[in-house]
């Protein structure tokens, strides 16, 4: 009901926006004529109107997103057209010329109609789809909230409520102003000059985001873009019946704890599927002790955190601790659910997985990393919270804590011991010089040396170069995309000059799923004992998934090596390379 509020009064706002100029004519057009015959239905007709066109766009959004990395990419493409449709008026005015002129040529058919009785009634309703198409194509700052979420969580029946509140409460304005004359109008025209400097640096602002967005330099930008132009008394209603949920913005009253509370639990909704429960709440959980770890299952980082977020769940869930792993993927093939199932079984997880593939807990939270661990009192307070996978011992003394202040009084005071193998196993981090290294060229930094540098989205043969520590090269036919490398025929390498105990590779096959041989040498030669647990002494393995493969653990003295890896079929798909 809050939102529907929200969208209503989001609407009534709309009257002081310079967007609704276009729409004002066909509005006091009706001025002197009956309210009850002409204007009100041709109001309800607009809103109707209105509502319908958004919501095809609010499903069309929903598509964009499970389109994932094309999806990405078409809805840039979109939102730069708009913000240069906001800075060029010719250029808007091209765009909406079909839906003006359906809406005109509407219009047009109305007014030449009888003006008696119920053809008036009829004439009016023509006239608000007209004004409800020329509408459509002006979305004010509320509008864009609920299209954006509609983009997130899925196009559904409250999002046409919403879409629909919002119409009513415009239209309720526009009866306001109709009812009270035509100086509301001769006032809003004065507007115009203003309104047009606004509507360009809006535009402005909009391309800049995008050009934010497509260099990743902010991956939540584009969340927040459909506030970015939201008049202060909109953003005001906003803030008083919306609330944000994030962790660090809600602060709650008379903590219970002497650990430093930094806000309340955020929301759980937004998850596509949940895996070893059904769907979880925030009212669920009170009285509980709740930890929630942030993991994709292709991070190493998270690999060796998740032994001892097992052994917690196991340990204390008597006492009442919920331990819940949300899954926020960093790749686009981690979106897969499939692939995420596999994983919650091969790393035999059993307390509940949130999917959280529109990274809707992910915002709420106001996270930023992976591993991320956040613990939640029994009165639903956010006392702590951790990033990375050190500070276990730390954790686990909050664990305790917190179970002892619900009330446990059983509480064990011993830290858990965890004995883990293959990627879980804790890194050595005394001898570690080498870190992540991304292949695709979104987050690749200056360390490839294949000379003449990336050809981005098209075949390239390549030439490894010279590798110093810490750098990378490509041999053979490869191309390479913004978040992976794909190898277009057989014999491609990847060459590394590292330093560190460990090193793997996030790896997948090609679309057709057919497996792929590879082959690892360090220093020219076969790892032997050092080879990894996807290795055999040879240096031989197969790709048959999208997943994290370890490829070199040594048992020798670290120092600066020369890894090498040649594929031995096409198709191979090459994403990160991380170390430990």
């Amino acid at each position: 009901m809050i939102l529907l509020l929200l969208a209503f009064f989001g609407g009534i706002l709309t009257i002081v926006s310079p967007c609704i100029l276009p729409v004002l004519p066909f509005v006091f057009a009706a001025a002197d004529r009956s309210f009850l015959r002409y204007g009100l239905p041709m109001l309800a007709s607009m809103a109707l109107t209105f509502a319908a066109i958004a919501s095809l766009a609010a499903v069309a959004g929903g598509w964009a997103v499970e389109a994932n990395r094309y999806g990405r990419f078409a809805a840039l493409a979109l939102l730069a057209l708009f913000g240069l449709a906001l800075l060029f008026p010719a250029l808007s005015d091209r765009l909406t010329r079909p839906l003006v002129a359906l809406g005109s040529g509407i219009s047009a058919s109305a007014n030449s109609g009888v003006s008696g009785g119920r053809s008036m009634v009829l004439q009016s309703c023509l006239l608000g789809v007209a004004t409800g198409l020329l509408w459509a194509p002006c979305a004010g700052p509320v509008l864009g909230l609920i299209l954006t979420g509609a983009a997130l969580h899925g196009a559904n029946v409250q999002t046409s409520l919403l879409l629909l509140a919002y119409a009513v409460g415009a239209a309720a304005s526009l009866a306001l102003a109709l009812l009270a004359g035509g100086r509301v109008f001769a006032a809003m025209k004065r507007s115009l000059g203003a309104g047009e400097w606004i509507r360009r640096g809006l535009g402005a602002v909009v391309l800049l985001a995008v050009v934010a967005i497509l260099f990743g330099l902010d991956t939540g930008l584009l969340t927040r873009i459909s506030l970015a132009s939201t008049a202060t008394l909109e953003q005001q209603l906003l803030n008083r019946l919306h609330p944000t949920e994030t962790a660090l913005q809600n602060k709650p009253s008379a903590p219970t704890s002497d650990l430093p509370v930094e806000g309340t639990m955020p929301s759980l909704a937004g998850a596509v599927e949940w895996l070893n429960s059904p769907p979880l709440t925030s009212a669920q959980l009170r009285g509980k002790v709740v930890l929630i770890d942030f993991w994709t299952y292709s991070c190493i980082n998270c690999l060796r955190s998740i032994p001892y977020v097992r052994a917690w769940s196991e340990k204390y869930k008597d006492q009442g601790l919920v331990v819940i792993g949300v899954h926020s993927p960093e790749f686009a093939f981690e979106k897969n659910v499939a692939n995420v199932r596999q994983a919650v079984a091969v790393l035999k997880i059993a307390y509940p997985v949130a999917i959280d593939n529109n990274d809707a807990i992910w915002r709420a939270f106001q996270n930023h990393y992976w591993p991320a661990h956040y613990l939640i009192d029994a009165q639903g307070h956010l006392p702590y919270h951790h990033f990375g996978e050190s500070g276990k011992g730390e954790t686990e003394r909050a664990i305790q804590k917190l179970l002892a202040e619900s009330g446990k009084t059983t509480v064990p005071a011993n830290l858990v011991s965890v004995n883990a193998s293959g990627a879980e196993a804790a890194p050595d981090g005394r001898d570690m010089q080498s870190t992540e290294t991304y292949i695709g060229y979104k987050r690749s930094d200056d360390d490839f040396v294949s000379p003449g540098g990336v050809a981005k989205d098209r075949p390239h043969l390549y030439k490894p170069g010279t590798p110093d520590i810490n750098e990378w090269g490509l041999a053979g036919d490869w191309t390479i995309q913004s978040e992976y490398a794909v190898l277009n025929k057989k014999d491609g390498r990847i060459i590394y000059r590292f330093h560190s105990r460990d090193l793997h590779l996030v790896l997948g096959p090609a679309p057709d799923g057919k497996p792929i041989r590879f082959r690892i040498t360090i220093d020219a030669a076969p790892p032997g004992n050092s080879h990894g647990t996807d290795t055999d002494p040879q240096g031989e393995g197969v790709i048959t998934g999208q997943r994290l493969y370890q490829l070199i653990r040594q048992n020798g003295a670290i120092v600066d090596r020369t890894f090498e890896i040649e594929f031995l079929d096409p198709g191979a798909q090459a994403y990160a390379i991380t170390f430990g």
